[in-house]
């Protein structure tokens, strides 16, 4: 059992399947004439991070930041130093309103994938400049076996699915042993929509205490 619950385990098989040989080509060839982010160390990060047997929270962002120094293989992250993306600020604007703290200027969440936050992109490389350039290559179907894996080998996960995008995995969490708490986007154009003032963190805490584990702390 426990060698089905490594991360290491699954990435051989997902690597030896036709569709990422595929999309391995494919950003292989996009490396050619393009730069390519995060850089090829850290692609991974989220599953270095993030043992399976750790996870407590699944947050599903969709593409990596497509600029110089920002991607570095964790959803919504940047590098510490970097500017806070926007859906990043509003983000932290969420955390402040629920729990009364200031959060930094440091947009790395490092922090919350050490804690068991697996913060898991659906694609999980971009072109410099070019968001959404590698959708259709192959990483949702990578991403939707990452699901799979984590609804059907663990219990009690907090899935949280913001934006149509991400939603569309929850055909594969079985909400009779996970939890799911879904609003929009935290982008500038959508935010006001349902993100603000969802109460996600408070109550995906809340989820893990009422089951006897660690909260996350969410402060940065």
């Amino acid at each position: 059992m426990q060698e089905e619950l490594n991360w290491k385990t699954f990435l051989d098989e997902e690597r030896n399947k036709d569709y990422y040989i595929k999309l391995k080509q494919l950003v292989m060839q996009d490396s050619i004439t393009h730069k390519v982010f995060p850089p090829t160390n850290e692609i991974y990060n989220a599953f270095k991070l993030t043992p399976i047997s750790d996870i407590k929270v699944v947050i599903i962002g969709q593409d990596p930041y497509h600029e110089i120094g920002q991607a570095h293989g964790l959803a919504f992250s940047v590098r510490d130093g970097v500017k806070l993306p926007p859906s990043l600020k509003n983000i932290y604007k969420e955390i402040e309103s629920e729990f009364g703290y200031k959060m930094s200027n440091s947009g790395d969440l490092t922090k919350w994938a050490k804690q068991g936050v697996l913060l898991l992109n659906s694609s999980l490389t971009v072109n410099e400049g070019m968001p959404a350039s590698h959708k259709g290559y192959g990483w949702e179907i990578f991403t939707s076996e990452v699901v799979k894996l984590v609804n059907s080998k663990l219990s009690g996960i907090v899935f949280l699915l913001w934006g149509r995008h991400a939603q569309e995995y929850e055909k594969y969490i079985d909400s009779s042993k996970h939890f799911i708490l879904k609003t929009t986007h935290p982008s500038p154009f959508s935010v006001k929509y349902g993100f603000e003032g969802c109460g996600h963190f408070k109550k995906a805490n809340d989820i893990l205490l009422s089951q006897g584990k660690q909260v996350i702390d969410w402060q940065i």
